[in-house]
C-alpha cells in the first residue's frame, strides 16, 4: 500500500485548474471540479500521452492530441479514439492538503 502524497494546498486551485503530482513513480493529475477534488493517470489510454494539459470540459478531460474523451471523476473513457479507462485514486483532504495515493496494489 502506497503512503498519502501531499498534492496541492486544499485552497490553491480554482474551479477548473488542476495539478500533476508523481506519485510512487506515476504522474496523477488531480483537478477541481465543482468544489470537489479528483486524481486520475495523467495518460491518454489511447496513445499513453499525457492528458493533463487538455481542455477540461466540466468533468471531461479532453486529450490535447487526439481528441479521446475521459471523466475525471471515475476515468472512464467516453469517445474514441481511446477504448480503455484511465486509472483514478483517492483523493482526501488532511490539515489542508489534497492528498492522493496509489491503492492500485492494495
Amino acid at each position: 500500500m502506497s503512503d498519502w502524497v501531499d498534492a496541492v494546498a486544499e485552497n490553491a486551485l480554482a474551479n477548473g485548474e488542476h495539478v500533476v503530482v508523481d506519485v510512487d513513480g506515476t504522474e496523477v493529475a488531480v483537478f477541481k471540479v465543482d468544489g470537489e477534488f479528483y486524481a486520475i493517470e495523467d495518460v491518454c489510454s489511447h496513445d499513453r500521452a499525457e492528458i493533463a494539459s487538455g481542455e477540461l470540459e466540466g468533468d471531461v478531460i479532453v486529450c490535447p492530441r487526439h481528441g479521446a474523451r475521459f471523466c475525471v471523476k471515475t476515468g472512464k473513457v467516453l469517445c474514441a479514439p481511446a477504448y480503455e479507462d484511465i486509472d483514478c485514486f483517492p483523493v482526501r483532504i488532511e490539515k489542508g492538503k489534497v492528498q492522493v495515493r496509489d491503492d492500485r496494489w492494495d
